[in-house]
């Protein structure tokens, strides 16, 4: 692996104004330079459906997956809707989770760390518990420990995107530093 590690970023939110694409943004911030965080877009995916495994697979299917998997892991910041996560966020692990003509799911063995932010009081905990169910699901390795959940948004970011909450900030920056020992942990223990 190399010395800064690399983090393939999906944002269940497509709204480009967000309160995750802020928290995804802010957070890619904070972690330099221990981590590299680059969103990958999920806006244009076709619905999955079986019948598009084939020659040709669509681009943007395969695009996605070559970035998750050259990446060291994945992070994944979602919304709640409804009590649960957005449908082009569960479309987007599904075909991360399907072997492509470049070789196994993208997916597979990736370190995953979840997390969200919302205006209201639970922040996103009902979606990222049905998140965190879908990954053990996958078998993927999902950081243990708590998550990040951002509530009340609208109080923990500045004009400018940046958390000026303290708690939050620290929060975020704790989990950064977790997310990082816990890819190594991870990549070590697939090596061994």
């Amino acid at each position: 692996m190399a010395d800064r590690l690399t983090v393939a970023a999906l944002c269940g939110s497509l709204r480009r104004g967000s309160w995750n694409r802020t928290l995804l943004a802010a957070t890619a911030a904070l972690a330099a330079p221990r981590l590299a965080i680059t969103e990958v877009p999920i806006r244009d995916l076709p619905h999955f459906d079986e019948d598009l495994e084939r020659d040709p697979w669509p681009p943007q299917v395969l695009a996605l997956g070559e970035v998750v998997r050259r990446a060291d892991g994945v992070m994944i910041v979602t919304p709640e809707y409804n009590a649960g996560i957005p449908g082009p966020l569960k479309n987007a692990i599904d075909w991360l989770s399907r072997a492509t003509p470049a070789g196994g799911p993208p997916i597979a063995g990736k370190p995953i760390a979840i997390l969200g932010a919302s205006p209201g009081m639970l922040g996103t905990a009902r979606a990222q518990a049905q998140l965190r169910l879908i990954l053990q699901n996958l078998q993927l390795p999902v950081l243990p420990g708590p998550n990040v959940f951002v509530s009340n948004a609208a109080a923990r970011f500045g004009a400018d995107g940046s958390i000026t909450d303290e708690a939050t900030r620290t929060m975020v920056e704790t989990m950064l530093d977790r997310f990082a020992a816990w890819i190594v942990q991870v990549g070590d223990k697939q090596a061994s």
